[in-house]
């Protein structure tokens, strides 16, 4: 029997935000393991599947949480709630464009592959190409991506004043104040080695013998398998899905839609190699393509220029020709710090981040490293296997020490202002629900969810 369900809204705020991004963790259950599924609640024309609560709960277990029936009945709290903001964002036409959607998802496809080693044991384990695969998540995606900007429209505007910030602090218990370890300051500059025209030139001219292997009958598939470096299209022979204008490289889009059906590419040069591009369909504002992709690879006398040039750098910044942040802003080539100035930022925006948060590679160097000094270059691995430089300027330390308003008013206000905003959340919810049609089963009566 259906119930309706008068939701508990300021409750569910964390956990609908823990659970928001389940897809990035849930690769771990066997199909076979899902129930039988059955709809156990009902928002508007949304619905929620047993498989849903199952999956996101043994999600939860997987992290070392602790069986009990209450995170059970929070995790099914958190799933209604994230499909009433989907609802209420159809009603208020609060739209995700397929385009966002599928450069999200493209991105998590892309961390997933490097974490689990390629395509190969993917789609061995799910028995599915990674296009199918993609498919079925593109719409899951799409409801956490409405469900975050609905979140950003309800308190975009919200701010906290420095005598907010002091009235939440005083409201903690002394004996509740949170115990900070040791914090750092560090920035990095990150050079990585550019192929010089030799390597270049060896891989456009290869690529120009794949294409004349193809022209001369060779299957595209196979030599897409053997030497295309995309990783999440060599296991398919290449193969993309549909895509629409301007979600590809312009280079790629540009040349394949000069192609006639079946026409092969000359070799094309975009920012991530060069590609070899067979067009195989056009329907009305997308097209299909697959192609093989090979890119340059850096040789011993680049590494050598980018180490030197590196060091160069970091002796401009020592004498105060140049500040590390701008340095770091104008030359890093890692882009998630160079808009900080170089700096690695915590989860509230703070520079201060907790040494157990650092790469053990970096916390190891700064360990030997006297604060206030700058790393000569240090050649490093990063996540995709090439290599690179980088500098690491050690800015400042902070031992471990109690929460307090002098070294800690970034973390406060920032847990002030979540409290703000779980506060205007729930208010939403409160008015919201107004809108919208919810019904549990009233198998979860357990939870005591009903009002």
């Amino acid at each position: 029997m259906m119930k309706h369900w008068r939701i508990n809204p300021l409750k569910s705020i964390a956990v609908s935000l823990l659970f928001a991004f389940c897809i990035d963790h849930c690769w771990s259950q066997d199909p076979e393991d899902l129930v039988i599924d059955e709809i156990i609640a009902k928002v508007d024309n949304y619905i929620i599947l047993k498989s849903d609560l199952e999956k996101a709960y043994l999600d939860y277990l997987s992290r070392g949480e602790f069986n009990t029936n209450q995170a059970r009945c929070r995790i099914l709290e958190s799933l209604v709630v994230n499909k009433m903001m989907v609802a209420k964002a159809e009603i208020d036409s609060v739209l995700v464009e397929d385009v966002e959607v599928q450069n999200n998802l493209t991105r998590r496809m892309d961390y997933m592959l490097q974490q689990v080693g390629g395509a190969e044991n993917i789609e061995q384990f799910y028995g599915k190409s990674l296009e199918q695969i993609e498919a079925e998540l593109f719409e899951s995606v799409k409801e956490q991506l409405v469900i975050q900007k609905m979140q950003g429209e309800i308190t975009s505007a919200l701010a906290v004043s420095p005598a907010e910030v002091r009235k939440f602090f005083r409201n903690i218990p002394r004996d509740s104040l949170p115990y900070f370890s040791t914090e750092v300051t560090v920035g990095q500059i990150v050079i990585k080695p550019e192929p010089g025209q030799v390597q270049v030139d060896k891989v456009r001219n290869t690529m120009v013998q794949i294409r004349e292997e193809i022209l001369a009958g060779k299957s595209f598939g196979e030599l897409a398998r053997l030497y295309s470096e995309d990783p999440g299209s060599a296991a398919n022979g290449g193969q993309l899905p549909f895509y629409k204008r301007g979600e590809v490289a312009p280079e790629f889009e540009a040349t394949a839609l000069t192609l006639k059906p079946g026409e092969i590419s000359k070799p094309v040069k975009s920012q991530f190699g060069f590609h070899v591009i067979e067009l195989q369909e056009k329907r009305g504002n997308t097209f299909r393509t697959r192609h093989i992709l090979m890119s340059p690879k850096a040789a011993p006398e680049d590494y050598d220029l980018s180490e030197a040039y590196l060091d160069s750098l970091r002796e401009a910044i020592v004498a105060d020709s140049i500040t590390f942040d701008a340095a770091a802003k104008e030359y890093s080539d890692d882009q998630l710090t160079a808009s900080s100035g170089g700096f690695f930022l915590a989860d509230d925006g703070a520079t201060r981040v907790s040494v157990e948060s650092l790469d053990p590679n970096i916390f190891f160097t700064i360990d030997t490293m006297q604060v206030g000094s700058i790393s000569k270059p240090i050649k490093f691995q990063e996540r995709d296997g090439s290599f690179a430089f980088r500098i690491l300027y050690y800015q400042s330390k902070m031992p471990p020490h109690q929460a307090n308003l002098k070294d800690d008013y970034q973390k406060i206000a920032a847990a002030a202002l979540n409290e703000k905003k779980a506060s205007k959340l729930a208010r939403w919810f409160d008015e919201a629900r107004e809108d919208v049609f919810i019904e549990v089963d009233g198998t979860y009566d357990y939870c005591n969810l009903v009002k």
